[in-house]
């Protein structure tokens, strides 16, 4: 393939040739040049990295379905018990609701996801079920991880571990845990069991922490702990903890070292009004952070679209950024910091300035998006986009191809 007159990172015109999933060549625009069957007219867009949203719930989605009004109550066991009580009554069956919101978001940019889907007593595999079609089904056009999550906890009702190990057995990538502390009211059992079967299936973990100030810090340290005693280092993510940065400056320095030194990576949602763990000093820090979208629509909030660059936005918003390098490095975290969550070859986003993943040797994984400059494209927001996965054009003008 090769991609006539596109602008990497916004920089000057460029013509980028593609061969088996790599970039190979970056050169200077050269308008008389001709390529082979397979171009792509770039027509002086963006050249970015493609979106990997790894923080979703494509199990809970009514992305497309008529708008309903919002019905669940304050706390996660709260909410948990709205979607249990509706999720079977959308006017779709889930597979489709699921295949056709991984669809629009591969449609906007995204081609690297990592997907919650619940187990339980109650949905028991039909939810993780559900994901796994959509993941086979987009094969083509997107890497899909599929995290084994206990929504409901793992202590508060029995036979959750059981049905937990089924979806380990049946291809879950990675194993989720949830608010240790707060939840299951028993940290030390709850982390024993996500850290025991992630080792006994050799998979990652990731861990929903939504506790509030010290509580969260205490579970951290708990998690912080396992991961040093068991060696799995680089195997760690966790999920929100927007409470981390609440309780001192020491304690937040602290935190982030210790990140950093076991390699434990972040999951974001750019959420409002919260005190998260400075995304700057993690960056550069060296600690690995993406961003997610989490609930698209669903039965936990009205809030979610799909788009990842509309997410972006909302992580320089919340994070108070105006200056274009700081614009840039969260799009640069929209992008690679979520690959590099999903897979160590991924290059890391490393700070300010850090524009990689469109250079000779990265992976085919861009996006092609109208904007003057990376931050216009982030406040814009523009629909002209053409999505590259595995060195194939997969989405055109917000349609993902063949389907």
């Amino acid at each position: 393939m090769l991609i006539r007159n596109a602008r990497p990172w916004g920089g000057p015109a460029a013509d980028v040739e593609i061969a088996d999933g790599a970039i190979t060549e970056v050169r200077a625009h050269d308008p008389l040049a001709t390529g082979g069957a397979d171009v792509v007219d770039g027509r002086g867009r963006l050249l970015l990295p493609a979106f990997s949203d790894v923080h979703v719930h494509l199990d809970s989605t009514r992305i497309g379905l008529p708008f309903r009004e919002h019905t669940g109550s304050p706390g996660v066991w709260a909410m948990m018990l709205n979607d249990r009580n509706n999720w079977r009554d959308a006017e779709i069956g889930l597979p489709e609701r699921v295949a056709g919101t991984l669809e629009q978001m591969i449609a906007k940019g995204t081609t690297r996801v990592r997907s919650y889907a619940q187990v339980d007593v109650d949905c028991r595999l039909e939810k993780f079920e559900a994901v796994l079609a959509a993941k086979e089904a987009f094969a083509e056009q997107a890497e899909v991880q599929i995290m084994t999550f206990p929504q409901a906890g793992i202590l508060r009702e029995p036979g959750t571990v059981e049905v937990l190990e089924e979806s380990l057995k049946q291809g879950a990538d990675v194993m989720g845990g949830i608010d240790p502390s707060q939840l299951d009211r028993d940290p030390a059992r709850h982390l024993d069991i996500v850290f025991g079967l992630a080792e006994k299936y050799q998979v990652e973990i990731d861990i929903h922490l939504h506790e509030p100030g010290e509580l969260g810090v205490f579970s951290t340290e708990l998690i912080l702990e396992r991961t040093r005693a068991l060696g799995m280092q680089g195997k760690v993510t966790l999920s929100h903890a927007y409470e981390l940065g609440s309780v001192s400056d020491a304690v937040s320095r602290r935190l982030i070292e210790e990140f950093a030194e076991l390699d434990i990576a972040m999951a974001t949602i750019a959420p409002a009004a919260r005190r998260p763990l400075s995304l700057l000093q993690l960056v550069e820090a060296g600690v690995r952070v993406g961003l997610g979208e989490d609930g698209q629509r669903d039965y936990w909030s009205p809030y979610g679209n799909c788009d990842m660059l509309d997410r972006t936005w909302q992580l320089s918003f919340t994070s108070g950024f105006r200056r274009d390098e700081h614009v840039e490095l969260a799009l640069a975290v929209a992008t690679l910091g979520g690959a590099s969550i999903m897979s160590h070859e991924a290059p890391r986003v490393s700070g300010l300035g850090s524009r990689q993943g469109v250079a000779v040797g990265d992976r085919a994984e861009l996006l092609l998006v109208d904007g003057e400059t990376p931050t216009s494209a982030v406040m814009d927001r523009g629909t002209d986009r053409t999505v590259i996965h595995n060195g194939r054009v997969v989405a055109d003008g917000l349609r993902v191809l063949g389907r």
